[in-house]
């Protein structure tokens, strides 16, 4: 192999922002865990309950969190199998579980639209807090639509996008975790305070069976997203350190470990409390159907913001780290400052145009929700782990393996169809740019 071609890789490995530092700490990975994965998509879950009902909506949201949590303890276990390597990203691990080409083909697509796509939604929901926060502050103020926002928000990561890599993000990373417990302890303690609301309906949301099945679909998706760490849980698993005697996966399991109690402690109680409350007459963000104590609501929606703020970040750095390793290796750029300030720019920019034009919040949550989270979430990993281990056929872990990838298949196909009715719903009375 060539020398120099070695040497180039370790200098470029030392620039790219997901290799570039490796002394992060076990708490990092929980912080980092909980701002990936306790999204905006907490407050959509009393929604998605009102339209499984209580029997199905407990179930799907408990087998979520268990199925979520073994293929993540998969990703950790996976992430240094092979002696003296480490798969510091997800497109590495698929393609050594599927081979160089195949593995690319595979992975990259369905981790870029989940990266994108979350990226975009966040743009959405970062400028409709800030509106939120606005009109609650100030009801009797000027009008100033969502576009203007949304501008906002990325003006942020145009400046937040330049921290170069995962373990300088770190201090983002944390507040936008504590963030993410405070809006959800306001979303039901709010909703306990308010109590069950007068003539109450637990029935299933619509009234037809059609509009019944398509909304049991678009809750499905809904779940899904709110469940979707595992896209960025090689590359945080990276930053830490490792030796053959302490691998990272000790201290990046315990990271994981905690951050999936944190979820239960938002998750649980935000779409049960909210569901108890307002029936089936919740609003798909919980903060819309809570509007008072007026101060209360106003700093929830503030720290839905800065939440999101730091989430955007935590998606966008391994985009950032392929756009770059593009940039370098293939198109033969030298790694720079000014390499980075421009394509950076560019992608926060597409973001926020995308947002902009599209700013559907549900609708898109049970769309991107189904048809990308499914995969890398729920049975990708699965899929990898029967590659590369080849348990033995119906022993324990290859059930379990076969379960979790045909209820994530399904998933994957059903809960697209429901989010696309209600892009398409929604889109009926939708002015561009209003």
């Amino acid at each position: 192999m060539d020398l120099e071609k070695v040497n180039d890789d370790k200098e470029l490995d030392k620039w790219l922002p997901i290799t570039a530092n490796q002394n992060g700490k076990w708490w990092y990975s929980t912080f980092h865990n909980v701002t990936a994965m306790v999204g905006a998509g907490v407050l959509s879950l009393p929604y998605a309950m009102a339209q499984l009902g209580w029997g199905p909506g407990v179930v799907v949201l408990v087998l979520s969190w268990i199925i979520t949590l073994y293929t993540l303890w998969q990703m950790v276990e996976m992430h240094e199998m092979v002696p003296g390597k480490r798969f510091n990203r997800y497109h590495e691990l698929g393609q050594y579980a599927f081979g160089e080409k195949l593995g690319l083909y595979i992975v990259v697509p369905q981790q870029l639209v989940v990266e994108v796509g979350v990226n975009i939604v966040y743009m959405v929901t970062g400028g409709k807090s800030l509106k939120k926060f606005h009109d609650t502050v100030c009801p009797n103020c000027k009008d100033i639509r969502l576009t203007y926002f949304i501008f906002i928000f990325a003006s942020c990561h145009f400046v937040l996008s330049q921290l170069p890599n995962f373990n300088s993000i770190s201090g983002v990373s944390l507040a936008a975790a504590v963030m993410s417990l405070s809006y959800s302890t306001i979303a039901w303690g709010a909703s306990v305070q308010k109590g069950k609301q007068a003539n109450v309906e637990y029935g299933l949301k619509a009234s037809t069976a059609s509009g019944t099945i398509f909304n049991v679909l678009n809750a499905l998706g809904d779940v899904a997203f709110a469940y979707a760490g595992h896209n960025v849980v090689l590359e945080i698993q990276a930053t830490i350190p490792s030796t053959p005697e302490k691998p990272s996966k000790k201290p990046m399991w315990k990271g994981v470990i905690f951050a999936y109690i944190v979820v239960a402690v938002c998750y649980f109680p935000v779409a049960l409390i909210g569901y108890w409350a307002f029936g089936n007459g919740v609003a798909d963000n919980i903060l819309i159907s809570l509007e008072k104590p007026r101060w209360l609501i106003a700093m929830a929606n503030m720290f839905v913001f800065i939440h999101v703020v730091g989430s955007y970040q935590i998606y966008a750095m391994p985009v950032f780290d392929m756009i770059e390793t593009v940039l370098v290796k293939k198109l033969h750029f030298r790694p720079s400052f000014v390499l980075r300030l421009v394509s950076r720019s560019i992608y926060v920019a597409f973001t926020c145009f995308v947002a902009i034009t599209f700013p559907f919040f549900g609708g898109l949550l049970g769309f991107f929700g189904g048809f990308a989270f499914a995969p890398t979430t729920y049975f990708l990993p699965c899929i990898m782990w029967l590659a590369i281990y080849k348990p033995r056929r119906f022993s324990l872990s290859w059930f379990t393996n076969w379960i979790c990838i045909v209820l994530g298949v399904l998933l994957m196909v059903l809960s697209p169809i429901g989010g696309l009715r209600e892009i398409i719903i929604s889109a009926k009375n939708y002015k561009f740019y209003s």
